[in-house]
């Protein structure tokens, strides 16, 4: 993909999730005590996981599955006790190596194949169910679709990715970010309008034979996300 802004905004979020946030991850996505307002995107964070989870197959035996953006790897785990085979993905080695040391061992070193580096990799290979859960967040709405487009031609029976849907209290809650120390503050999430994502949805080429089914959004203090899963 040659996309300029979303080549820098791909540098930014790596550089993020790297070199500055990588404890603050392991904190919010551990069992450990947290802030209230981290306590909130933690339980937002676990409702959307559950989510997109039973929009999946209880049965994954046989399926391939992309996790694109897996973070610290709770969905991939997840999904790999139903018997998937996964292919966990994300920009940051470090995040990469939290997932493979919290997986269990019959996972890492088997059922899951962890992976650095960008999820439309097309050598990552073709998928029945890929999932990129607030790992299109940061992307203006135009790098979003095209992303969606771009790994389309290597799923067979779903996409389910979330978005940040353009409210008011979204807006707000940006401002109040703001006020955060700067190392706590991640890369500028790209609020959406439900009705433009529809029509660049519609418009795209490359998503032609995807249509929406179910859709969901979560809010919990500090955390909104929306999920939509694409079937052929």
């Amino acid at each position: 993909m040659s996309n300029l802004s979303y080549l820098q905004r791909r540098s930014q979020i790596e550089t993020y999730f790297d070199r500055t946030a990588v404890e603050a991850w392991a904190r919010l996505t551990s069992d450990v005590p947290v802030g209230r307002i981290r306590a909130t995107v933690r339980a937002g964070r676990e409702d959307m996981r559950q989510t997109i989870l039973n929009w999946l197959p209880s049965d994954l035996r046989g399926c391939r599955l992309l996790d694109a953006g897996c973070g610290t790897g709770a969905l991939a785990v997840a999904a790999a006790e139903r018997g998937a085979d996964v292919v966990a993905a994300d920009l940051s080695p470090q995040l990469i190596a939290l997932a493979r040391g919290r997986a269990p061992r019959e996972f890492s070193c088997g059922r899951i194949e962890f992976r650095s580096g960008d999820m439309l990799d097309p050598s990552l290979g073709h998928f029945d169910h890929i999932v990129c859960m607030d790992s299109l967040i940061h992307y203006r709405v135009d790098d979003m679709v095209e992303s969606l487009s771009k790994l389309a031609v290597r799923a067979r029976r779903s996409i389910v990715f979330t978005f940040a849907p353009r409210t008011p209290m979204l807006s707000l809650m940006h401002g109040v970010g703001r006020l955060f120390p700067r190392a706590d503050r991640a890369p500028a999430i790209e609020p959406v309008g439900e009705a433009a994502l529809a029509k660049a949805l519609d418009a795209s080429p490359g998503l032609k034979s995807w249509k929406p089914a179910r859709e969901r959004r979560v809010v919990s203090g500090f955390y909104m996300s929306q999920a939509l899963e694409l079937r052929p």
